[in-house]
């Protein structure tokens, strides 16, 4: 990232030429009828008898002008509001027919275009990227047999049970209706309180407490389908799946809390940003889905304490299964590789859905699931104005045909034919035929139709086991399936399987939130009903930073073996593809050192920026020029993964470099120093670490600083870190 990237557009460097060589005159404008305005009229209204005179109603470009500008807005989506897209592949690694009937993954390297956008959840369209907060990760396939909407987020569980607690769930996570505060933001008392007294919510309440709420980009963060789905093979053979999404090349990585804090001030849209810079640069974020596949919907895992085991109901939007009990079968890969073209046509007009679906792929019975599959094409029809959204083009199937009988409405684009608009019908159009007299009809008054050979839409049977249905039972309730209640042993097992680091993190963020929550009685429900049945000593350290006492659970919760694929240590990098360093360069500074370290940044597909005190053209060693990209103010350390300092005269004398070299250190950032580093660390106040790369040539390094890349953090350093002001 460039300072010239903050403005969304290139700037020159120093000394280049800011006028082009050759000015080209610009297109002729048009309204929207296609009828052309001279370049003259384009810039003043119509006025009568001279240039002092009233405006004039009569001027139709005027009026249409303001018109379409006072209608540009529509409504923004009451949740994931914030967001960024992008177009790409998804591309088969073999053939699945024995899953499912889904032509797009029977044929191995088969491409299906898809178009994909990752969001925030709580906040509006101007709040910040990095706040603390689930991410969705929506994925549209415009496959052959139609499209194919794979609406997720980026944790496997959701807050609530049943989609009839969904309106009260945004409520509550939303700004307080009086004044609408906070925005992007879960840490204040309607959200606490709506979870506090929702137990259900506790597993998904620590996934978005853990660092799993601040990714560090949206390349960064694995993707799930939350919700239990069924695959259908030709056979009209049925099994559960569960979708997973896992960054290819990038790993799971995070922010710090306060990296996150200062990257929102610094950019607000860090996210959205890295995801359109990267794919500019060619540096395609890359993404592999799997599924994992069950043929009950009850699961008995081996656990310890009050029970031997744990019920997992597959309906149960707050559960898990962990990979290590059931694998993922990889299915394929997806690669983003180009941009928007517009913003608010592609990005903001792309209408997701559960409900979505193509032959070979289905529903369970999960409450939440099927309240979604009415809530989202009902709310587009309000936001895009009408029912005919699938016909604005980011939204429209790239297959053969699209045949049915709906028709008008607001913004039909389509131009039916035919006076045929029903079924069944003899007048030609798609036939339905629902009696064999029909047939017989048809086959004497009509011209004879093939019907296009297709794969039925199938619908798998619902069979649960272990509960008989309520309709066997002829009755209608209201209730909660046994395997629902359990809602302790999950987070549990999450927070059991992290690292010393994550557990500390997660402790943090819940005395950061907690601290915001102005009604104590909230606090102390959170922290007896929501943290102390899940663990005891983490209920004990939040309460003791916030000066409260916690009343210990009285209720044993069963414990699971902890797994490693619920912590992000499991998915660190193997190389350091897309990371971005900083060279601290100023006069004086070795230039076969800078050049160096950018042909290695270069090799390891890393952005490798030349930064300095200010943005301007410094004299190397060599009396060569090193033109920087951006200073060190404009781009600061938290926009960056490490630091590289050339060898130099005088490399911390300026107050903005010593903040910049002490926020990396602070932030947990490798840091080379290609000199004595006495002097430098001194200067700083900063102990030596295994994260100090020190060198008199970068070559003797950069297999070290390779093994820190893909690490994401010197880990080790964080309980020094912690002293340091900065």
């Amino acid at each position: 990232m460039s300072e010239s990237s903050l403005s969304g557009q290139k700037r020159p460097r120093c000394g280049e030429n800011t006028v082009p060589a050759t000015a080209m005159a610009p297109p002729m404008t048009t309204t929207n009828q296609g009828c052309p305005i001279p370049f003259s009229d384009a810039s003043d209204s119509l006025k009568g008898e001279h240039s002092r005179g009233p405006v004039l109603l009569q001027d139709q470009i005027l009026r249409e002008k303001l018109t379409h500008f006072d209608h540009e807005r529509i409504p923004e989506r009451v949740v994931h509001a914030r967001g960024a897209g992008a177009h790409g592949y998804f591309e088969s690694y073999a053939d699945h027919s024995d899953l499912t009937s889904a032509q797009f993954l029977s044929q191995p390297r088969l491409r299906t275009p898809v178009f994909v956008r990752f969001s925030t959840v709580q906040g509006s369209r101007g709040s910040s990227d990095t706040v603390r907060d689930i991410r969705g990760f929506a994925t549209k396939f415009y496959t052959t047999q139609g499209n194919w909407d794979l609406v997720g987020n980026n944790a496997p569980v959701f807050f609530i049970q049943d989609a009839i607690k969904f309106p009260d769930f945004v409520h509550a996570l939303k700004g307080n209706p009086q004044n609408d505060i906070p925005t992007g933001s879960s840490a204040h008392d309607s959200f606490w309180d709506f979870v506090s007294l929702s137990p259900e919510s506790t597993h998904a309440v620590f996934w978005a407490m853990s660092d799993r709420g601040i990714p560090k980009s949206f390349a960064h963060m694995q993707g799930f389908g939350v919700h239990t789905f069924r695959f259908i093979n030709q056979a009209g053979v049925s099994v559960f799946v569960k979708f997973h999404w896992t960054p290819v090349q990038t790993g799971v990585c995070s922010l710090l809390w306060d990296e996150a804090l200062k990257v929102a001030g610094a950019d607000p849209d860090f996210h959205r940003r890295s995801l359109f810079e990267n794919i500019e640069a060619g540096a395609y974020p890359e993404f592999e889905l799997g599924v994992q596949v069950f043929n009950e919907d009850l699961i008995r895992v081996p656990a310890s304490g009050p029970d031997d085991s744990v019920l997992i109901d597959l309906l149960d939007p707050t559960k898990l299964v962990p990979t290590e009990l059931v694998p993922i079968r990889p299915l394929g890969k997806m690669v983003l590789d180009k941009n928007p073209d517009n913003f608010f046509a592609e990005t903001e007009q792309v209408a997701f859905c559960t409900a979505h679906r193509i032959p070979g792929i289905d529903f369970s019975n999960d409450p939440l699931l099927q309240g979604r599959l009415f809530s989202y094409t009902d709310t587009q029809i309000t936001r895009l104005g009408g029912p005919n959204f699938h016909e604005i083009p980011i939204n429209r199937p790239k297959c053969a045909t699209v045949n049915n009988f709906q028709r008008d409405g607001f913004h039909r684009q389509v131009v039916d034919k035919g006076q045929a608009n029903y079924e069944p019908n003899s007048l030609g159009g798609p036939l339905k035929h629902e009696a064999p007299q029909l047939d017989e009809q048809m086959s004497t008054t009509a011209p004879a139709v093939t019907p296009p050979m297709v794969t039925p839409m199938e619908t798998a049977p619902s069979v649960l086991t272990g509960e008989m249905p309520a309709f066997v039972k002829n009755l209608l309730v209201r209730a909660k399936p046994r395997g629902f209640q359990d809602h302790y042993s999950q987070p549990r097992l999450f927070y059991q399987s992290f690292s010393i680091p994550e557990k500390k993190h997660l402790e943090s963020a819940f005395t950061f939130e907690l601290s915001k929550v102005t009604r104590p009685w909230i606090v102390q429900r959170a922290v007896d009903k929501m943290l102390a049945p899940v663990d005891l000593a983490l209920a004990e350290a939040v309460a003791a930073q916030l000066g409260i006492k916690v009343t210990p659970p009285t209720a044993a919760v069963p414990t699971l073996t902890p797994q490693a694929s619920l912590s992000q240590m499991s998915y660190l990098p193997k190389r350091p593809v897309g990371r971005k360093i900083g060279i601290l360069v100023r006069d004086g500074s070795r230039a076969s050192q800078v050049k160096d370290i950018q042909t290695f940044a270069s090799k390891n597909q890393i952005t490798a920026l030349t930064l300095g005190p200010k943005r301007i053209t410094y004299t190397a060693d060599d009396d060569s020029e090193i033109v920087t990209d951006a200073s060190e103010e404009a781009l600061p350390s938290f926009m960056f993964d490490a630091v590289c300092i050339p060898a130099c005269q005088s490399p911390v004398q300026d107050s903005v470099t010593r903040i910049f070299i002490k926020q990396a250190f602070k932030h947990l950032k490798p840091i080379v120093i290609l000199q004595d580093p006495t002097e430098t660390l001194q200067a700083l106040g900063l102990p030596a670490d295994e994260g100090i790369l020190i060198a008199p040539e970068f070559s003797a390094v950069s297999d070290a600083f390779i093994k820190a890349l893909c690490q994401h953090r010197v880990w080790s350093r964080q309980p020094k870190a912690e002293e340091i002001d900065a």
